[in-house]
């Protein structure tokens, strides 16, 4: 890995043991890194790259978004076909997560019901949520009933029983994608809608007793806007936050979406990580492992 230019800290700290992990990996679409970070329209998100830690040269793998959320739990773009039906055979974060004995959630807005493992549905989006394409879990009755309606995510907060890693997927307005039927459809209105999103729905999250004790949010961008093809994907934000980030980093190492799955791998202690991940640098200078 490169050296990084990382802002320094002092004193970051000492995590707990990455047996006692809590990671939260929120995903959202379709923004360039210059889009987003330092513009007005998303005041919340700002203030957490500013709370945390931040990659200012964070780069997606390819367009559209299907193989972007594919690299991030298997290591490998898989399709860049969205209307690729599946299954993933391939080695992958779902697989991996079972086999360490750690639990997993994926919580998606707008899902139709828990363990739904249908198309797209109203802004329920099939291709923004990888772990319904694993052949572990279509063919696990318990494995496909850990993907969950969103309003799941607060009772599951509340009561401490949040797994050790979940995935939130928002609908297509909450993550940035696509305007709201309602709302000026301009692109400052789109990220305004999902930062107000992310405020009321996360914010909950950073003021819980136990995701301060060793949590770690992580917030990705799956690919930046569609004219953007650098290094494949576009440049993009992504965001770290919570007791396992080393706070006022700003780290100018290229990373890309199989690092993220590395440090999810190393944070965790997953000893087997998927496809690319396996021989990728977590971003170490962004976390505390």
């Amino acid at each position: 890995m490169a050296p990084s230019s990382a802002t320094p800290v002092s004193s970051p700290g000492t995590a707990s043991p990455a047996a006692q992990a809590m990671v939260v990996l929120v995903m959202e679409e379709n923004h360039s890194y210059e889009q987003v970070i330092g513009n007005a329209s998303a005041p919340y998100l700002n203030s957490l790259a500013q709370q945390g830690a931040s990659a200012t040269q964070y780069y997606a793998t390819m367009h559209p978004s299907i193989s972007n959320y594919f690299v991030l739990t298997t290591g490998a773009p898989q399709t860049n076909d969205n209307g690729f039906l599946g299954p993933v055979t391939a080695d992958n974060l779902a697989r991996e997560l079972v086999a360490a004995g750690k639990t997993w959630k994926v919580y998606a807005e707008d899902l139709p019901s828990a363990g739904y493992l249908g198309g797209s549905s109203g802004n329920y989006v099939k291709h923004h949520n990888p772990f319904a394409y694993f052949s572990d879990v279509i063919n696990n009755p318990q494995q496909a009933a850990n993907i969950v309606p969103f309003s799941q995510f607060g009772s599951d907060l509340s009561a401490g029983q949040l797994p050790s890693f979940s995935m939130v997927v928002p609908d297509l307005p909450d993550d940035a994608h696509s305007c709201k039927a309602a709302m000026t459809c301009d692109d400052n209105s789109v990220l305004a809608d999902a930062d107000g999103w992310l405020k009321t729905n996360i914010a909950p999250l950073l003021a819980n007793s136990e995701f301060q004790k060793n949590g770690l949010l992580l917030i990705a961008f799956d690919e930046s806007n569609i004219a953007d093809i650098r290094n494949g994907g576009g440049h993009v934000p992504f965001i770290a936050v919570g007791p396992r980030t080393r706070a006022g980093v700003q780290s100018s190492v290229m990373y890309r979406h199989e690092n993220t799955l590395k440090t999810l791998c190393t944070v965790l202690g997953i000893a087997t990580c998927p496809g690319a991940a396996a021989t990728a640098s977590a971003e170490d200078d962004m976390f505390i492992h």
